[in-house]
Order: C-alpha cells, then structure tokens, then sequence
C-alpha cells in the first residue's frame, strides 16, 4: 500500500480520529487543570463531538466504500451512526455537567463518554469480525466505569449486574466468533457471505447465536436486557441517557450489517430469529413498563421495547430496499426523543416517582410540553419524527414479507401508551398549578428537554427531505 493511499485511508476514518483526538487532549488537559475549572475539558470534548459531526457532513452523498482491507465499512450505514453518536454524545456531555461538575473524576467522566461513542461506531462500521469485537469491547468497558461513576450503593450494585453480564455475553460472542472462523477460515464479512452457507451448519448455527447475542446484548434486547432497568435506576438520569442511547445505535447497526451481509444467504433462517427477538423486546419492554412507578425504570423498559421496533428493519435488511432509509430514520428519531424523555427526568433528578416528578413539575409548563412530546414520540404520535420512523419501519418490514411482525408492532405501539399515559395524565394536571420551589433545569436539562422535543416536531415535519438524504 502506498504512503498516499494509507494517508487516504486514514482520512476516511476523520470523524473518529476527530473523537479520539478529542479524548486524548481532553485527558490531558484534565490532568493540567484545576479542579474547579474542568469545564475547560468539558468544552474540548463537545467541540471535537460537534467537528466529528461536521467532517461526517461533508462527506454525505458520498459513494459506499471499505478501507483498510475492508474491515472499516463506510456507507449511509456508518455516516448516520456517526452523525447520531457525534451530536447525541455531544447533548449528553453537556446535560452531564450538572451531575459530574466539580467531581474528583469530573475529565474521565468525559473522556469515558467520547471512548464509547467511538466504541459505537465501531460496531457499525466493523466489516471484520475481528474488528466487531474490538468495538463490543471499546462500547462496553467505558460504560461499566460510567454506570457506576456515583460509587454509591445502587451504582455499584448496578456497575457489578452489567459488567457480569457484559462479561458473560462477550465471551459467547467471542465463541460465536470462534465458530464462524473455524467453519470459514476467514473473518471478513464478504468473505464469510462466500464460505458460510455451504459451511457445516451446525457449527455455523452456534457462531450465529453468539455473535446475535453480543449486539443483542449492547443494544438492550431480550432475552439479554436483564441489566438495563438495574443500570438505568443505578446511575443518574444523564448517565442513563448516554447508556441507554450512544451503544444502542451501534449495536442496531451492527446487527443489520451482520444480516445484510454476511448472514443474507445462510441455509439458516437467522431473519426469523431476529423477528422473535423484536416481538419478544417489544412486548415484553412494555408488559414490564406497565406496572413501573419509578420514572428511570419506566424509561428504561421503555428503551427496551424501542429495541424491538429497532430489530424489525433489521429483520429485513437483506430483503428489502427501504431498510437501509427506515433503520437512519428510526436511529435518527430514536436519538433525539430518548434524550429528551431523559432530559426531562434529569430537570428534576430528586423527583424518582412518576407522582413525584408530576407534582414537582407544577407550573413548569414548557418542561411538561417537553415531556407529552417526547414521550408521545416515543409512542410514535404524528407529527413526531419517531411516528416517520415507525412508519418506515412498518413499511420495511411489510415488504420483506413480515406483515405478522408488523401486526406485533402495531399492538404493542398502542399498548404503550397506556404507561406514558401514566406519567403523562398527572404532569399535564399539575403543569398549570403554581410554580413550585422545586429546582429544574439545573445544567441546562430543562433546555435540552426543550430543545430535544422541538427537533423531534422539525424532524417530523421535514420527514420528506431527510427521508430523501437517508434513501
């Protein structure tokens, strides 16, 4: 390879060398910094996430290609992922300010963040088995540290639930990738679509569940989501956001490449077991959802259920055309309104209840607006950018010959808002009471709740213009 085309490989991969850079002078920085003045890191961070951004803009519409011996995939794939993690990364650090400001590990805590939002990206762009480990590892273990970033109880027992399971996880995935080598003799998703499907198919069975159940595991998808409603309760309303939203994107992504690629032509029916996951995450997210009282519970069966809707275009990403436009619409979607509904939480973070936070919400209208709207966002209510999502997805899915799952979905979209009409019911009743004294909006959550819902009313409404950039 010569020193040009290394130099242009290297340009390819701008955005994460952008995060990187970031993390490293953000690091750095912290440790020259006085305690008091770690904002400056904070800045350093969110600039070189909104410069990630911007590099991965200027580079929209450009033709899908895989550098570095086809192991780092960029399509329209990668770009919506980096644009997502970038900007979602960006809006997280800056609503986690109010709860890490003036912590002894206030840089890390950035720093860590920036680490798996590279980590995300990642597994969508890996092209390599390989190179999908590597991204499971770097999306994981930043998180572990994060979860537990308070070192109280419920965060450490939540830190220790995720990491064990995490652990447990990543080793079937490394047996399922062991599986797929010995049966191929090869790690390269385009070479794996050559040598699998006349590969004996029972060790190829075994690789496809364990390599399925990694990112099944980091996108928060039953049967392996056991430690999202414990992690998301264990940490703080910002950290929760971050957790539930930046690996999740990487991990849909990852899963839809593995199907579209090199599962497509397998003997094995690998769509229809995705199929059973998303029913299985959709419903089962919003059965455990109804009986919840705690809002970051509620909001975390509620991230699971979303996961469901999510493996539907997964589902079909060899069978149809309109996956690839459905999944960056739905991942574009899903960003901005699961960070609102957190935001939200996180305006009032002493408010646990959905009681509490209704009560505590008096007065504050534009929160509670903030709130219906991105919580009947997530329902997927018109004109919200998740109901163009939804749509997209059903759309997908019915043309990859799924009408039953899309059957599933449409029951379980209404189900689900019968729980957000549960925190929703009371805020409304309470939003046009008198001003309480309780605190919102510290560190700008109110805003960004705010901000988060009116982007999901834009999205929705100009659903024909991103709709044509995502096709």
């Amino acid at each position: 390879m010569t020193g040009m085309a290394m130099g242009e490989e290297f340009l390819a991969l701008l955005p994460e060398l952008l995060l990187l850079s970031g993390a490293v002078v953000g690091l750095l920085l912290g440790l020259w910094t006085p305690q008091d003045r770690q904002g400056r890191v904070r800045a350093v961070v969110v600039v070189a996430c909104l410069a990630a951004a911007g590099a991965t803009g200027a580079d929209l519409g450009d033709p899908a290609r895989a550098v570095f011996d086809g192991t780092w995939v960029i399509d329209t794939t990668t770009t919506v992922v980096r644009l997502t993690v970038s900007l979602g990364t960006a809006v997280t650090v800056l609503l986690a300010a109010s709860s890490v400001a003036g912590h002894p590990r206030e840089t890390e805590a950035y720093v860590l963040m920036v680490l798996g939002g590279i980590g995300s990206i990642a597994l969508a762009a890996s092209g390599d088995l390989l190179m999908l480990v590597a991204g499971y590892l770097l999306a994981s273990v930043p998180l572990y540290a994060l979860a537990g970033f308070a070192k109280d109880a419920s965060g450490v027992e939540a830190t220790l639930k995720y990491y064990l399971m995490g652990a447990f996880v990543g080793v079937l995935m490394l047996v399922g990738v062991a599986c797929l080598v010995l049966a191929s003799g090869v790690t390269g998703y385009a070479d794996l679509g050559i040598a699998l499907p006349a590969a004996p198919r029972a060790l190829v069975a075994v690789g496809v569940l364990g390599v399925v159940a990694g990112v099944a595991f980091k996108a928060g998808a039953v049967p392996v989501h056991f430690w999202v409603p414990d992690v998301t309760a264990g940490t703080t309303a910002t950290m929760a956001a971050y957790i539930t939203t930046i690996p999740k994107l990487g991990a849909v992504a990852a899963a839809f490449r593995l199907l579209a690629e090199p599962f497509a032509q397998l003997p094995l029916d690998v769509p229809l077991l995705v199929a059973i996951i998303a029913a299985a995450s959709m419903t089962l997210g919003n059965l455990a959802a109804f009986s919840q009282t705690e809002v970051l519970r509620l909001l975390a069966y509620s991230t699971v259920s979303q996961v469901g809707y999510l493996f539907m275009v997964v589902a079909v990403a060899a069978r149809t055309d309109l996956a690839v436009p459905a999944l960056a619409v739905y991942l574009a979607a899903y960003t901005v309104t699961n960070i609102g509904a957190f935001a939200a939480a996180a305006a009032l973070p002493h408010a646990t209840t959905v009681s509490g936070w209704a009560s505590a919400a008096a007065g504050h209208r534009w929160l509670v607006a903030s709130l219906v709207v991105c919580l009947l966002g997530l329902v997927g209510t018109p004109p919200t950018a998740v109901f163009v999502g939804k749509l997209a997805v059903f759309a997908a899915a019915a043309d990859g010959a799924l009408m039953w799952l899309v059957v599933v979905a449409a029951v379980n979209t209404v189900a689900s808002l019968f729980y957000y009409l549960r925190w929703i019911a009371p805020a409304t009743s309470f939003a046009f009471g008198e001003v309480t004294d309780a605190a919102v909006g510290t560190g700008g959550a109110a805003a960004t709740a705010q901000v988060a819902a009116g982007a999901s009313l834009l999205l929705g409404a100009g659903a024909g213009l991103w709709l044509g950039i995502a096709s």
